[in-house]
């Protein structure tokens, strides 16, 4: 079959909720990828963060080759003799106390939503059904009914209501906009450290330091959603640690298993997770031994590989490389570590174009919010690498 085919078959049985490129890839190594005609490919979005690791590398393959010979899955009705072990070894790394395992980003957050607003009626002693979360403005937080509820896109919302009520929206990067916003029903603010669907935001400097401060006096809990920037991405482990903090509550998912099975986790504490009992929160496959098998595995490839400083260094190498092209048309290059954005001016006529153009040249990138290209390669690229995509965008975004 040809990639047209491919496409075809998509188009006729597949819901049409994406808009892909037009390339369907059959295998990937490393920063690399080919498609079904044996064209190669370096990905540069990495599945929106997912496989931080480098598409299918070795170690994580083969732990969770072995572990699907011996025990997929148990439910959370009995034990197993991984998921003690993926506890103690993610709370060792994330400096958490406790954690509690689901499948998907979007169901970390569904869960920190019920553990805040849980939290706020049995210990803060906010009235029953009274809870308030204050989120951002062009959040990007997952789909379901309740999230999509406080997204401030249209193409989110629009023909899904009614919608969940319990949330406070304010602008991005403002700490005094949180701090105006608060009542005694507030139980928490859940915000990205670095909002990547927007088109890698990155706040005001010290703004998640005046957040953390405001939340500390006012009793609320600070969650932040590390999906995409946690486990290396931009150059720390976590995007909360360029500026010293912890979040009472952070979210990860993504590269959890470096692209190989869908697994998240809520990290927290006993007093807020502690809230939760048997029967009020759970999930058939969350916490099953081959998740955590391979996650054990992906979190250590990250540790021990020096994925994490990788990413800084080669970040700010791409970053640069960027920042060194000429066009009229783009408005702004930022980033940080290997999470990085170029944004055109609206009179480019988008980004996709770009993209296309990319592809042509041998690069796979998406665009986001119609006039950004978000570049997110694997952590494993080498400056070799790095050079290689920096002729090719600049070819492409010169052209």
């Amino acid at each position: 079959m040809q990639q047209s085919d491919y496409i075809k078959l998509e188009e006729k049985y597949g819901a049409h909720n994406y808009k892909p490129l037009d390339v369907v890839i059959e295998r990937g190594e490393g920063v690399w990828v080919w498609d079904v005609d044996g064209n190669k490919y370096m990905d540069c979005l990495s599945a929106y963060s997912a496989v931080n690791q480098g598409h299918c590398h070795p170690r994580i393959r083969q732990a969770m080759i072995d572990q699907l010979q011996k025990l997929t899955l148990t439910s959370r009705a009995f034990r197993n003799d991984q998921l003690g072990l993926f506890y103690e070894e993610l709370c060792a790394l994330t400096n958490s106390h406790k954690v509690l395992p689901m499948n998907s980003g979007a169901e970390a957050v569904e869960t920190a939503i019920k553990a805040v607003r849980k939290w706020g009626y049995e210990v803060k002693g906010v009235p029953e059904d009274r809870a308030e979360i204050i989120v951002c403005g062009d959040n990007f937080h997952g789909r379901t009914i309740s999230i999509v509820s406080f997204s401030t896109d249209l193409g989110s919302r629009r023909g899904f209501g009614p919608f969940t009520p319990g949330f406070k929206i304010i602008p991005f990067g403002n700490a005094g906009a949180l701090e105006a916003t608060i009542t005694p029903n507030t139980v928490a603010f859940l915000v990205e450290p670095i909002q990547g669907e927007a088109g890698v935001i990155i706040p005001p400097e010290g703004y998640l330091k005046e957040v953390r401060e405001i939340c500390t006096a006012n009793n609320i809990t600070l969650i932040l959603d590390e999906i995409q920037t946690g486990l290396g991405r931009t150059g720390k482990l976590l995007a909360e640690e360029h500026e010293g903090i912890e979040a009472d509550i952070t979210l990860v998912g993504k590269a959890l298993s470096g692209g190989f099975y869908p697994v998240s986790a809520v990290l927290s504490n006993t007093e807020v997770l502690g809230v939760l009992r048997p029967g009020e929160h759970g999930s058939t496959f969350g916490g099953n031994p081959l998740a955590c098998a391979v996650a054990r595995e992906a979190i250590k490839v990250l540790v021990e590989e020096n994925l994490i400083v990788n990413a800084a260094d080669m970040g700010q190498r791409f970053l640069a490389g960027l920042e060194r092209i000429k066009n009229s048309k783009i408005k702004e290059v930022r980033g940080r570590g290997l999470l990085i954005a170029v944004e055109f001016k609206p009179s480019a006529g988008g980004a996709r174009k770009y993209c296309e153009q990319l592809k042509e040249n041998g690069l796979l990138c998406k665009e986001t919010h119609d006039n950004i290209i978000r570049f997110a390669p694997p952590l494993v690229i080498n400056s070799e690498q790095v050079d290689w995509a920096l002729d090719r965008i600049s070819e492409s975004l010169s052209s």
